[in-house]
């Protein structure tokens, strides 16, 4: 996918994540409130930590979409990776605030039950989370953007503390009202968990780590597939978030000439990057197939 299309479709994504927590925020907070539901006090301040991140994950998609220059010749892609790391300091901070304030009314206890405007709130909230999940995952995934998708995993945690608090409305009323602070208590469970999962794929995006296991395998058919070339190895992928660059040496027919080796490195370095859309860099060295030698123990003559 070209940067203009994926810029396109990454902002679009970010765009309709800022709108839609902001409404769920806004009304969250507000009929919770009146509503003596904590639960739903809680989500709407978590809904509100999330138009936060979804503005930082925009501002890391945009800045990840920079071409490259003569300070970064790889491109700025990781700068997505960093947005992540930074969604997960908000929602950290909101776990935190949540807990506490979830303990003290489980220690303190409540005096009455949420009102029917909570559940209607609540039904809503999965309603909207569901769409805004399966919607940015959706384009997270086709542009491959790391901080669309860790946008989109909130959005899910966000699915499942409405239906738990849609359920605790109705236990509450039942004359259980130490479920509503208690649901309130596991949504800031939820969120420290996706604050969790969220760092962990962000981590592994700016140490480095593979993105897709077949990803080798998808190289080497690829290289297969060409004549004269008896295969690859030292294969080093260099993942940048929507993107990678590739070494490897190719393994070719020894009767080729320096020339027609040369241009077959080249042309499977070209065949790589039609093949396959992450790799955007390709690096090859050229071995002749069968001779045994150690790389670092070669003596110049």
């Amino acid at each position: 996918m070209d940067f203009s299309k994926r810029n396109k479709e990454g902002t679009k994504a970010a765009t309709v994540g800022i709108v839609g927590n902001s409404f769920l925020s806004v009304f969250g907070i507000v009929i919770g409130i009146f509503s003596g539901s904590f639960a739903l006090v809680a989500e709407g301040a978590h809904s509100l930590s999330d138009v936060g991140t979804s503005i930082v994950g925009l501002i890391g998609f945009k800045a990840g979409q920079k071409p490259p220059d003569a300070d970064h010749p790889l491109g700025h892609g990781r700068a997505e990776a960093i947005a992540g790391l930074i969604i997960v300091l908000f929602l950290a901070i909101v776990a935190y605030e949540i807990l506490s304030s979830a303990v003290d009314k489980l220690i303190f206890g409540v005096t009455e039950a949420p009102t029917n405007a909570a559940l209607v709130m609540a039904f809503i909230g999965i309603i909207v989370n569901t769409f805004l999940n399966r919607y940015q995952m959706k384009i997270g995934k086709k542009i491959n953007s790391p901080a669309i998708m860790a946008d989109a995993k909130q959005q899910g945690m966000d699915v499942l503390s409405n239906i738990a608090i849609f359920a605790s409305v109705i236990i509450a009323q039942a004359g259980f009202k130490f479920i509503d602070p208690l649901v309130g208590f596991l949504i800031g469970l939820f969120i420290l968990k996706a604050a969790y999962d969220v760092g962990r794929d962000n981590i592994n995006n700016i140490m480095g780590k593979v993105p897709d296991d077949n990803l080798i395998g998808e190289i080497k058919k690829v290289a297969d597939s060409i004549e004269n070339v008896c295969g690859v190895h030292n294969i080093r992928i260099n993942y940048f978030g929507s993107y990678a660059t590739l070494s490897l040496h190719v393994e070719v027919n020894p009767k080729l000439s320096l020339v027609e080796s040369h241009n077959l490195v080249h042309y499977t370095q070209n065949k790589i990057k039609e093949e396959i859309e992450i790799i955007q860099a390709v690096v090859g060295h050229a071995c002749p197939y069968g001779e045994e030698y150690n790389h670092e123990l070669y003596v110049s003559p």
